[in-house]
């Protein structure tokens, strides 16, 4: 009983350390539009919608022209994956 409760506690531990393994991105600029489900920023010529849930911390007033810093994470959804090419034939 004591090593599967060791087990679980190890598997727990491991399971967060591969979560904080995932690399984070930054964009830094003025807000052009706050929204329920995003926000907007200007990052140099280039409109970056970045999208957020109830989760998603805020700190100080984001409104439009205020400038911040979004901390962001690249995220898959969906994965297609594509059948190998028939390998070609020596002659």
């Amino acid at each position: 009983m004591k090593t599967l409760a060791a087990t679980c506690l190890v598997s727990l531990l491991l399971a967060g350390s591969v979560e904080a393994a995932v690399k984070t991105y930054q964009v830094t600029g003025p807000v052009l539009e706050v929204r329920a489900d995003a926000i907007v920023v200007q990052k140099g010529a280039d409109r970056w919608e970045i999208a957020r849930d109830a989760a998603t911390k805020i700190t100080g007033d984001l409104k439009v022209g205020a400038k911040v810093t979004i901390e962001y994470r690249m995220t898959a959804t969906t994965v297609f994956v594509k059948a190998a090419a028939p390998a070609e034939k020596k002659k």
